[in-house]
């Protein structure tokens, strides 16, 4: 019995240091995992250190590198043309309608909200989809990762990117608010054919602000995000109505909205895309006001928003009325090309086409081709006279005479004998034109033509009387302006307001012009002269049931056709011919020309009550209602 004691005792014995060992292999162990932690740590810290060393510089969050951005708008916010890399004003979450926002949550960040600036739930999701695909099919970047790469990475692929895109999202979630970082993405993420930010987006694909999008156009505005390029409304309309769907649904699988609203902002989806379409019209203008905009704010060195004068509507008119008549007409008139011009009375350019097809050239005939105007120059010569005392109803004798070597002709060869100069005039009789600015001086002629906005030089020679000296439809267009707007000297103008990207005003026109430049009984004058040629004259055909002057001209061998003439609301002139100076088959300034400008004025007026020119008699109505008051109350 005591030997089989000591036996366990022994056995007792030989066992206790084993079990003094576990407590020593555990303290091994974590001493080993807390060595493993700490260095691991020191680790992280080195690798963290070492891709936050060269880190972008925060500060500058707002400053990028790339092309300024220029956008014109109509007077009515439609976008005319842009240029660069275009960033739109910059607006707040809370100005924007729900929707926008939600529809970009949906599709791009579900947890925006609830997540650190990393989402792990998004993370895992898209790592089990990619490895399940075989393919990258997911990406797990936030909202968050997306600004801290779109402002201070660039856009290479690599470990390093990565690694500083997270640090980058996690300061930016520790410096802003979340509604302020959405707003920075908004503000800042690229929608495709050079636009960034939501307002630029708005303002490119649907020419109106962020703030008045519907659903379905703000849905298709966030289904740009992921392919920009091909999901652009206006080349890949398909592709955009289709992504556009998914957003939708997107929508109401994160409860933004029920089936029924999807499909109900679905019905508009044809309207939405057509008017997504590019506006096509005014490239000219652009072009000629895009190449004034640094000589009214210096070097264009940050964005800006041009607000002009463009009338869209009136452009548009007077784009169609010119490629109807020229389809028509071109082959059997041998004329190739025609340009327009239409000036609100104080200068404001409200439409300008510079040539048939600005595809096939964007030289413009509007503003850099110099032609002789012909009889339309006479307006200025029969002012002069009426300035030195002539009345419309002088009498001049029409018949041949010389200066010198040089004999006159009328267009028609006839002579008419003792005529007004109204007759002479509206009938276009170029022997009495020669013999008022030879009754004034051809140099007075001269200064009168350059008073009223002819900037092109002018020979003071006897032809100066028929339009012998060069010029470009905006000048004569313009110069046409004293008689619509009461005798005050215009500049011809395109933009109203230039503006950066913060709203701030850089520009804003406040007038303009040189006063008074003809008494009001000149203009008077010569208004009822200009009005017979529309009702008796060589403006027949442009004529229609309003107050109306103008006037024909028609260059040598028929190389250049014109019309000018106005209401009391608008200015317009026409100029037809080839680009060759070749001369087309009998095309006066009567003809084309003034159907054209009939045709273009008679729609600009559809809307317009009629108004007198000034110098006008009242309309008897008007007459009769004056008289019955002043014989009331006395004069």
């Amino acid at each position: 019995m005591s030997t089989k004691k000591k036996n366990t005792r022994k056995k007792v014995a030989k066992k206790a240091p084993k079990a003094e060992k576990t407590p020593l292999n555990l303290k091994r162990i974590v001493m080993w995992l807390s060595t493993l932690v700490v260095w691991g740590g020191i680790a992280l810290a080195l690798v963290l250190s070492y891709y936050a060393y060269d880190l972008p510089d925060v500060d500058k969050a707002t400053s990028v590198d790339r092309r300024p951005g220029l956008s014109l708008l109509s007077v009515d916010g439609k976008v005319i043309a842009t240029s660069g890399d275009l960033y739109g004003e910059a607006v707040q979450i809370h100005n924007l309608p729900d929707y926008l926002p939600q529809a970009v949550m949906a599709t791009e960040d579900r947890r925006f909200y609830s997540h650190f600036g990393v989402d792990i739930i998004g993370l895992a999701r898209a790592l089990v989809t990619n490895v399940m695909s075989g393919r990258v099919k997911q990406g797990g970047s936030t909202l968050t990762q997306q600004v801290a790469k779109n402002l201070f990475l660039s856009p290479e692929r690599s470990i390093k990117r990565k690694v500083q895109e997270l640090l980058l999202a996690l300061w930016l979630e520790k410096k802003f608010t979340k509604d302020q970082i959405f707003t920075l993405y908004l503000n800042r993420v690229y929608f495709g054919a050079g636009t960034y930010g939501v307002e630029a987006a708005a303002r490119k694909y649907f020419s109106k602000p962020a703030r008045h999008l519907s659903l379905y156009e703000s849905a298709l505005i966030a289904g740009l995000l992921k392919a920009p390029s091909r999901y652009n409304p206006r080349a890949n309309p398909k592709l955009a109505e289709e992504r556009t769907a998914v957003v939708l649904m997107n929508m109401v699988n994160a409860g933004y909205l029920t089936k029924a609203q999807a499909q109900q902002a679905k019905r508009h989806k044809n309207r939405v895309i057509k008017s997504a379409k590019p506006h096509k019209a005014g490239r000219y203008f652009a072009d000629w006001v895009m190449d004034q905009v640094r000589d009214y704010v210096g070097p264009v060195n940050k964005d800006l928003t041009v607000v002009t004068t463009l009338d869209m509507g009136l452009q548009q008119l007077a784009e169609k009325e010119m490629r109807a008549i020229l389809a028509k007409n071109a082959k059997k008139k041998q004329v190739s090309q025609a340009a327009i011009v239409a000036l609100a009375p104080d200068g404001a350019v409200r439409a300008m086409v510079g040539g048939r097809n600005y595809g096939k050239s964007q030289f413009n005939r509007a503003t850099q081709a110099r032609r002789q105007p012909g009889s339309s120059f006479k307006p200025f010569v029969f002012l002069a006279g009426v300035e030195r005392g002539l009345k419309a109803d002088t009498k001049m004798k029409d018949e041949p005479f010389a200066i010198g070597s040089w004999k006159p002709r009328n267009y028609s060869g006839k002579y008419l004998g003792d005529i007004t100069l109204a007759k002479a005039l509206a009938e276009s009789v170029n022997t009495v034109s020669v013999k008022v600015a030879q009754k004034v001086g051809f140099t007075r002629v001269v200064e009168t033509a350059h008073r009223l906005g002819i900037t092109s030089d002018l020979k003071a020679h006897p032809s100066i009387a028929l339009g012998s000296s060069e010029v470009n439809l905006l000048e004569l267009t313009a110069a046409y302006g004293p008689f619509a707007n009461g005798g005050y000297g215009v500049f011809p103008f395109g933009i109203e307001r230039i503006k950066d990207a913060s709203g701030r005003i850089l520009y804003q026109r406040t007038g303009g012009g040189t006063g008074r430049i003809v008494a009001p009984n000149h203009v008077a004058e010569i208004n009822k002269m200009m009005k017979e040629v529309m009702i008796s004259g060589t403006g027949k055909k442009a004529n229609f049931n309003r107050s109306l002057g103008g006037k024909s001209g028609t260059s040598q061998a028929f190389r250049d056709a014109w019309f000018v003439g106005y209401s009391a609301d608008l200015v317009l002139g026409v100029w037809m011919g080839n680009d060759n100076e070749k001369p087309m088959k009998k095309v006066s300034g009567a003809g084309l020309p003034a159907q054209l400008w009939g045709d273009v004025m008679k729609g600009a007026h559809v809307h317009a009550p009629p108004k007198a020119l000034p110098g006008d008699k009242a309309p008897k109505a008007v007459q009769d209602v004056k008289g019955f008051f002043e014989k009331l109350f006395g004069n």
